[in-house]
């Protein structure tokens, strides 16, 4: 089990990929190609940071946008797991204010990042998918996620790092996806905990290109309580979930990711 920075060097490397806007009813919009390194140097001590975005997919001559940074600590607004996966966002909904989240899955040569966004209202507005893959690797982009892919059980495992306790704890997962009437239907059991989403018409459920998807509230708020979550079919068999809980006071308290493989029947 590593510490939050060890889990945050599984991401270094440099990434080819694209942001691509979509909106609140994930009709998709412009992509710009990007580049993103993450170095260590000094011992893994330091990690600097570059985000490179294009006019063109060949990423020719200069960019158009060029953000540096460097790191020796992490906030506690991100949360990174285990694989280098990891949940990031405010650590409280303010009134009045614009807001979102992001997520991002790592596995092998690829990253699939999805930021949710939200106005000031608290509206979910639209996402940003950002789709990347390792530079000189083989990697692919998986298939635009549809029902089919997605139904039947999958069993695993689930990691929740909470805001007054950062060392992760473990729970069994199992999940139903069936396909209702009213659309997909997510059963969730963490260890004696269940949850069914989406809940009562208060979500959006999005399937997105590269296997992903978005449940975003319709609406968030510092007055009730919210769940953020993002999925990734990162194979046929293998799906994992990044979820992230607000409070009734709209403070953030608990990431959880899961990684789950498909049951046979």
């Amino acid at each position: 089990m590593g510490s939050q920075w060890d889990n945050f060097l599984r991401n270094l490397g440099e990434w080819q990929g694209s942001f691509t806007s979509l909106s609140a009813e994930g009709e998709i919009g412009e992509s710009t190609p990007s580049i993103l390194s993450l170095e260590a140097v000094e011992g893994e001590r330091l990690v600097r940071f570059r985000l490179r975005r294009f006019a063109t997919a060949d990423r020719a001559g200069e960019p158009t946008r060029d953000i540096q940074q460097e790191y020796r600590s992490l906030g506690k607004q991100v949360v990174f797991f285990d694989s280098g996966s990891f949940a990031k966002g405010s650590l409280q909904v303010a009134p009045g204010t614009p807001g979102g989240a992001e997520f991002g899955f790592v596995h092998g040569d690829r990253r699939h990042r999805l930021v949710q966004l939200f106005d000031a209202a608290g509206l979910f507005t639209g996402l940003v998918l950002i789709r990347e893959f390792r530079t000189g690797s083989v990697a692919a982009e998986q298939p635009p996620l549809d029902v089919a892919q997605l139904v039947g059980h999958w069993h695993g495992q689930a990691a929740t790092i909470t805001a007054d306790w950062w060392e992760p704890q473990w729970r069994e997962c199992q999940i139903a996806i069936d396909a209702a009437e009213t659309g997909l239907q997510l059963r969730t059991l963490l260890g004696t905990e269940e949850s069914v989403h989406p809940a009562d018409g208060g979500e959006r459920l999005l399937l997105l290109p590269d296997g992903g998807w978005s449940l975003a509230p319709r609406q968030i708020s510092h007055r009730v309580p919210a769940t953020l979550e993002a999925g990734w079919l990162s194979a046929p068999d293998r799906l994992e979930r990044l979820i992230r809980y607000t409070d009734a006071s709209g403070a953030w308290r608990a990431s959880t990711h899961i990684i789950a493989t498909r049951q046979s029947h």
